[in-house]
């Protein structure tokens, strides 16, 4: 753990861990990819739809901090969509170009008309899936698999391969078509815990069954439905997996995936894996999205909500003014945030003081005693009180100690 800190440009009091993290070995190391796909399961979050030029905004913000794989969209669903893949795929950006696609003929067509560097091709394979959504037997996707692989590669584009709903399916399933899609040609296979409903346990299992099994590099898509998708993102990660799927603050269909910033950040200042992101604009991008999606970004969402690096308790705004690493795991400034001290009941003498002075307000001793009284029963009432709030406050207090004189 010594070394992180001048990996990542900190000195070591800019660093708050754990002192019971242990290095962990990650078999990738430094080569994990984190393929965003912000613009298209990110977009399936309900409510939301990102025009074209909104699509490509984020797709260059995404390479302008080092994001090496952007899933573009799923080119089949509309020409619309297709065109905007294509637009992004034509940018000369540095990341790769993914597009979703099923293993069929028309879907991988308009992936190719949208010039992308990578298809995914994914057909679902637990028993309910093929029960009640494909109404087919397992017998009958092997020939899909093959003849969707041949068709990518005759185009001149990497074919992955993965499965749907890969935690409810037999392993015997999952190495079947793992065997046919390496053979056939694939460049990596992916699975995915559609329902996230995998612990960590369950994906140490597959992930490490398969990377003993394909010499092929694997992929991790995860969804958050029991709110394990970051832990099982770096279970998957240690247990083999190269490639992991994730999305700008998770957001996705139903519980969302993997998050993009927690992912990121957990990596490099909890296992010391520096993946060559800009972090100090995670911020940056986390608005952008915000901005466009129409939704606003909870206030506690790791790293890059408002209250992230929000302090209200006296007792640790008193901790963070003499050391800021008391409170606060990392420097605000390395995701593009900024610390607030914030006023309410909770607030002592000292945050008052220091928001006084910061203000260039002066008090007597009974006034100050006075206006603690008066923010910790305005807090009670109403939970924040913002600079201006205060601002009047003091001048009521000094008004009254003026009059009393």
């Amino acid at each position: 753990m010594r070394g992180m800190a001048e990996m990542n440009g900190t000195s070591g009091s800019d660093l708050a861990l754990s002192i019971y993290n242990r290095n962990v070995n990650f078999p990738w190391g430094n080569d994990i990819i984190i393929y965003d796909s912000t613009l298209r399961d990110g977009e399936q979050m309900p409510g939301v739809a990102f025009s074209p030029e909104q699509k490509l905004d984020i797709a260059m913000l995404l390479d302008e901090i080092g994001i090496k794989e952007i899933e573009a969209g799923f080119p089949a669903i509309s020409d619309r969509e297709l065109k905007t893949v294509k637009l992004i795929a034509n940018q000369g950006l540095n990341a790769r170009i993914l597009a979703l696609s099923r293993l069929r003929k028309d879907d991988i067509d308009s992936a190719i008309k949208a010039d992308v560097d990578v298809i995914l091709l994914f057909i679902a394979s637990s028993p309910l899936h093929l029960r009640y959504k494909l109404d087919m037997r397992v017998e009958e996707i092997d020939g899909r698999i093959i003849d969707a692989i041949d068709y990518v590669k005759e185009h001149g584009i990497t074919p992955s391969f993965s499965t749907e709903d890969s935690t409810r399916t037999p392993i015997q399933v999952l190495k079947r078509f793992v065997r046919i899609a390496e053979d056939s040609g694939a460049k990596r296979i992916g699975f995915t815990d559609t329902l996230g409903c995998a612990t960590p346990e369950a994906i140490e299992y597959l992930f490490s069954e398969m990377y003993k099994y394909t010499s092929l590099p694997i992929s991790a898509h995860l969804h958050n439905d029991f709110g394990l998708s970051l832990a099982n993102a770096l279970t998957a990660l240690k247990s083999g997996a190269r490639y992991v799927c994730a999305t700008v603050h998770g957001w996705g269909e139903r519980a969302g995936n993997v998050p993009l910033e927690q992912l990121v950040m957990a990596l490099q200042y909890l296992y010391g894996i520096d993946l060559g992101i800009d972090t100090t604009r995670l911020k940056e991008l986390s608005e952008m999205v915000s901005r466009y999606a129409g939704i606003d970004v909870p206030l506690s969402q790791p790293f890059v909500g408002e209250n992230a690096f929000a302090h209200e308790s006296g007792i640790h705004v008193a901790a963070v003014i003499r050391n800021p690493r008391t409170y606060e795991p990392i420097d605000p400034r390395i995701v593009g945030n900024k610390r607030r001290i914030v006023l309410g009941k909770h607030s002592g003498r000292r945050i008052i003081e220091l928001k006084l002075k910061e203000l260039g307000i002066e008090m007597d001793e009974d006034e100050i005693r006075d206006l603690v009284r008066r923010v910790k029963i305005e807090g009670e009432r109403k939970g924040m009180l913002s600079d201006d709030e205060l601002i009047k406050m003091a001048m009521e207090v000094r008004k009254s100690y003026g009059e009393g004189v």
